[in-house]
């Protein structure tokens, strides 16, 4: 996934080193993060980038080294992806899972976590896809890296009945998003209201308690506070900084940034309902001829683009939703795709399935 919005965190990102970087980058420690798994992704400056490890309830940011700018029209096409990674691990595609996508956006590389094995013994790793389209594994033994501990992550270990089972542990962390010398992260915790999201300055110093949050489900009628936010991206509406935020079936929810304070309970505003049965997968943020646009990646309703310029204006869903209801949208012919991230001011990049299990990565002009 990601993912910054503003345009000034955008060139921050492109000119490299900031203050807050360097100190970042003197103040991290050099050795083995001893990741537990590898989920969701999101690029910081200098080419940081920060890696959920949902199973130990952790953000780390690793120095990746990756500052030399991409060539000008640099684009990425791979076909067979998920052949070509099981190919790398020396295993087969039945026995890997990518569990997210981001690229760099000094170097337009893409970054990839994967799991070899899909049981409890599963390995996880990290995968760089260069511009040329040759796959490698990023070493993670001997690296410079900070690490966050989230304070309040639910129990590591199954609960439930049969194949109800899951651990809430691996949904500690939804997921990631950089803006403005933070980490946004949202999941769930061991709390009443376990749905939450909180602000992490960064560099890291502490972690505080996140913010429980409480929404209107449109489609099931009712206010929630245990459904996590499946994806997520940092906007700017007028002059506040807010997290829209998706959840499964499928709302849109406004959070303004000032009201995430640690241990509170807030309420957000669901903007719209995209439609039952289907989960989100991934979103982003672009403009194009002057207006903003979000994209959202989804189940089973495709990817849907939407307008940005009607978020300060919508009202709040309270009521419940039979169809779809607030933002219009449209839904693009992108088919197939599971993982999308901004490639650069033109394009995007999405992994999406091509037929008989073939996954490709490719680069595709905005809408």
């Amino acid at each position: 996934m990601k993912k910054s919005s503003s345009s000034l965190v955008l060139l921050a990102l492109a000119l490299g080193l900031t203050f807050g970087a360097r100190s970042a980058l003197a103040a991290m420690t050099e050795g083995n993060p001893a990741f537990k798994s590898m989920t969701q992704l999101a690029f910081g400056p200098d080419g940081v980038l920060f890696v959920a490890d949902a199973k130990a309830a952790a953000i780390i940011a690793l120095a990746t080294g990756d500052t030399s700018p991409a060539a000008n029209g640099a684009t990425i096409r791979v076909e067979g992806l998920n052949q070509k990674i099981a190919a790398l691990l020396g295993t087969t595609v039945d026995q890997i899972l990518i569990a997210d996508l981001a690229v760099n956006p000094i170097s337009r590389q893409a970054y990839l976590t994967v799991s070899r094995g899909r049981g409890p013994e599963a390995v996880p790793v990290l995968v760089r896809v260069k511009t040329s389209g040759q796959l490698e594994i990023v070493a993670t033994d001997k690296v410079k890296f900070d690490r966050a501990q989230l304070p309040d992550a639910p129990v590591d270990g199954l609960v439930g009945q049969g194949n109800r089972q899951s651990n809430p542990r691996m949904e500690s962390i939804t997921d990631i998003a950089y803006a403005d010398g933070r980490i946004l992260v949202a999941g769930l915790a061991n709390e009443e209201f376990s749905s939450t999201l909180r602000v992490i300055p960064y560099p890291f110093k502490s972690v505080a308690a996140g913010t429980m949050v409480e929404i209107f489900h449109g489609a099931h009628g009712k206010f929630e506070t245990r459904a996590p936010v499946r994806t997520l991206v940092a906007y700017q509406v007028g002059k506040e900084a807010n997290i829209l935020a998706a959840y499964t079936c499928t709302p849109l929810v406004q959070f303004a940034l000032s009201e995430l304070k640690p241990g509170a309970k807030i309420q957000g505003k669901t903007i719209a309902e995209f439609g039952a049965g289907n989960r989100p997968l991934d979103m982003i943020v672009y403009q194009k001829d002057g207006k903003d646009y979000l994209l959202l990646a989804n189940s089973n309703h495709g990817v849907i683009k939407v307008a940005a310029e009607q978020i300060g204006g919508a009202g709040s869903i309270t009521a419940p939703v039979t169809r779809t209801q607030g933002l219009a949208f449209e839904k693009l012919d992108w088919t197939g795709v599971s993982q999308l991230d901004r490639f650069d001011s033109r394009h995007a990049m999405v992994m999406r399935t091509a037929g008989a299990g073939v996954m490709n990565l490719e680069t595709l002009a905005l809408p």
